[in-house]
Parts: C-alpha cells; structure tokens; sequence
C-alpha cells in the first residue's frame, strides 16, 4: 500500500534540511578532456595520446584543474615522444602526461598573479606516488618584465604560449612551447645525456637585472669553471641583482681584495649540485659548502639555507638574503636572483658591512649596519619534510572557495522553496 506524504507535515526549517542534504552529494562536473580539445587539430596528437594511455579517464573524476597541452609540431620535434623506450626508463608515457596537469585551477590573470621568485604546484604525476623524491611538482615562474609564464621541470622548460579555454574554476587549457620532463625520465632513451652547454653570462644579461654580476663573471674568468661543474652533479647559482650590488655600502671594501678573494666571493655564490626550487626549501642539512669551500677547505665558506616564511632564505654570517626569482632552471643548472650580494664571513666583519638604507618619508638616509639574525638551524620543512609539495600554497584555499560557491547556491535554493511554501499557503 503506497504511503502518501504531505508537504504540509514539514516545517519550513525541516524543508530547508532535507533540501540542502539533498544537494550536498550532487555530482562534480566531469571533466572531458578529449571532448573539450577535439575543436584543436593542432592538438589532436596530444588528444590522442591522453586518450591512449589513460590519463584522459583519471582526468573525470577530478576538479578544478590546469592542463597544459602541447601542440602537434612540438610533439613531432620531441626527443622524450619520439625516442621513448618504456624499458629504458621508469616513468610511463602516461606519467610524463600526467606532469602536465596541475591540480589547481589558474585562469590566465590568476598566471599573472605569479611570484618572479616561483611558485611550486603539484602536478597529477604526484598523486601516482611514483614521483621520486616528490618531484612530482612543476616551479612556475613570470617574467617582471615581459609576463611570460614559464614551466619549470628538472629536465625542461616549456613557456606559455596561449591561453585555449576556460571553463571557470573548473579547467583551464594552455598550449605550452615543449614538452614537461619529469626528473628519472630518460630523455634520449640511452645512456647518456647531451651536455646542457649553457652561456651563464649571456642568460644574466637576459635576464635583465643582472649586469653587474654578468661584468663580473667576465671579468675573474671564473664562469669556465662553472660551466665545466654542468657534466658533474650540476650547479646552483645565487646571482646578487643589480639593485644589490647598489644597496651595498662596503663596495670599496670588496674592490680593495685581492683578485683571487674577488674570484673566492663569486664562488661563494654557487653551491656545486643541481637545487631547484622545490629542493631548497626542503633541504635537510642548512649548511651547504660552496664552491669556494672546495677551493679553501672544508667548514669555511658555507651557506647556511633554509625556509622562513614561505621565502627560500640565504645566511651568511653577515648578511642574510632571500631568494627573489628563479632566472633559469633546467638540469643540470639552476640561476636564482638574489636581494643581497653574498659576503663570507671569511673576508668580511658585520661591523664594516652596511647596507644603504632607503629613508623613509621626511627621513634622513641611515646608513647604519643592519640587524643580522641568523636563520634557526630547524626552521619549518627543514626536517626534510615536503608535505607543501603534496599541498602547495593556496590549494586548500581555491578547494574552500569552491566549496562556499556550493553551499551559497544550496541555501538559495532553499529559500526560494520556503518563498513558495509561504506564497501557496501550505
């Protein structure tokens, strides 16, 4: 016997609680990713491989996504498509894919929004758990000058080239300039890698804010030993801008040394192993010879790096700096701009080092020494842990906001069918 029901038995606040519980469990929008490209043959070849290896079907279960596609003539000129032997590496064609799926959403403005300095975001790759080390993660950069956004990988760099669709904060397609390598990946499927051949010099002096340390690297002749460090286990650079070159007061002190300590001093900028950024602000041990420890002997003119802030910081006994932009990154070489020039304990006392200050509004310039405080030995993620690459900053806030666009229609709903309970006069 049926059971009949009436409105008329619920109270406006029971109607409002049945309908929102209702609604809590609506379906997310499925993403159909081979859907939304096959109105772009100039990407039917990166359709079709999303298709193929899967990655397309993981892609529906997910929200609030960024991929970055890469356009037939990119494809057809890629070593890592062309050249892949799946025995030859440990990474699947599907998890070189999935590196190119970011698990936030980014509209082109929100891209422009970007720190020089980088942000790290987790890719799809991450979630397989079959990223080493958890270098699942892509650093995203934008250029102060032009605003061009690029994708930094250990093995390669892509740069945005146009914006292909949106669906708001839902998916947002770009078409990319190369294909993303994630680290492990055998790029030529033998056992050897081309040298990178990088022009350290040339790359400072494009970058646009960093002549002065361009002229100097010339000048000591010390970039041929930099760039012959590149076939080892790489090199990290931590390039002083010119702004920091022009806020140190103690210039006559750094020109009255000895060229061999002048060559010391731009040695002490370069760390003799590949960091990007992910693995700086995750580093385990702070305290990092450099090159110029290989030259002098071990314990002196190390570095001590860690994380404050959310910023990747630089400690040097007497000045401490922070890491301002990423110039370049492709393995086996990493350039980061830096706010201060790097001076080593070594050759320099904290009271014959200033810093010229910017006065404030009716202040008169102080050119007092500044407030050195030495970065705690275990400051946060110092530890080794790496949950931020799992989670990168402002991920759980973009979920969150999704999540209050919900529960904002769920209530409107929910009003109106109170306003028509009211207006029939159940």
């Amino acid at each position: 016997m049926a059971a009949t029901i009436f409105i008329s038995h619920f109270t406006p606040l029971t109607l409002l609680y049945f309908l929102l519980l209702s609604t809590s469990y609506l379906p997310i929008l499925a993403i159909n990713i081979t859907h939304l490209l096959s109105s772009y043959p100039e990407l039917s070849e990166f359709t079709n491989l999303l298709s193929t290896t899967t990655v397309a079907a993981d892609l529906v279960e997910r929200s609030s996504v960024t991929l970055f596609a890469v356009p037939n003539i990119f494809i057809r000129n890629s070593d890592v498509m062309n050249n892949h032997s799946p025995s030859s590496s440990s990474i699947s064609l599907g998890d070189v894919l999935r590196y190119h799926v970011l698990l936030e959403y980014y509209s082109w403005p929100d891209l422009l929004l970007i720190p020089p300095a980088g942000k790290l975001v987790t890719t799809l790759y991450q979630t397989t758990g079959r990223a080493p080390s958890n270098f699942g993660y892509v650093n995203i950069t934008r250029d102060p000058i032009s605003n061009a956004i690029t994708i930094h990988s250990p093995n390669s760099n892509a740069t945005v080239i146009n914006s292909v669709k949106t669906v708001p904060y839902n998916i947002s397609l770009f078409t990319v300039d190369s294909v993303l390598v994630p680290n492990g990946f055998n790029l030529m499927a033998s056992e050897t890698r081309p040298t990178l051949g990088l022009n350290i010099t040339q790359t400072l002096i494009d970058g646009h804010d960093f002549n002065i340390a361009a002229s100097m690297l010339m000048a000591s002749r010390v970039e041929d030993e930099f760039e012959d460090d590149e076939r080892g286990a790489g090199i990290t650079l931590f390039m002083p801008t010119d702004q920091a070159f022009s806020d140190l007061n103690s210039s006559k002190i750094f020109q009255s040394l000895p060229a061999e300590k002048k060559t010391d001093v731009l040695r002490f900028h370069v760390l003799h192993s590949y960091y990007p950024l992910g693995s700086l602000q995750s580093i385990v041990n702070p305290v990092q010879p450099t090159l110029a420890t290989e030259q002098n002997g071990a314990g002196s003119f190390t570095l001590n790096i860690s994380r404050v802030n959310g910023d990747v910081s630089i400690d040097t006994g007497i000045v401490q700096a922070s890491v301002t932009r990423t110039v370049f990154d492709q393995n086996p070489v990493v350039i980061f701009g830096v706010s201060k020039v790097l001076l080593p304990k070594e050759y320099f006392q904290k009271n014959s080092v200033e810093v010229i200050k910017k006065p404030s509004s009716g202040a008169p310039a102080s050119a007092d020494p500044p407030e050195i405080s030495v970065s705690p030995v275990n400051s946060p993620d110092i530890d080794g842990s790496t949950n931020h690459l799992s989670s990168p900053p402002g991920f759980g806030e973009k979920e969150s906001s999704a999540a209050n666009r919900k529960s904002t229609v769920r209530i409107f709903l929910g009003l109106c069918c109170i306003g028509f309970y009211v207006a029939t006069g159940y």
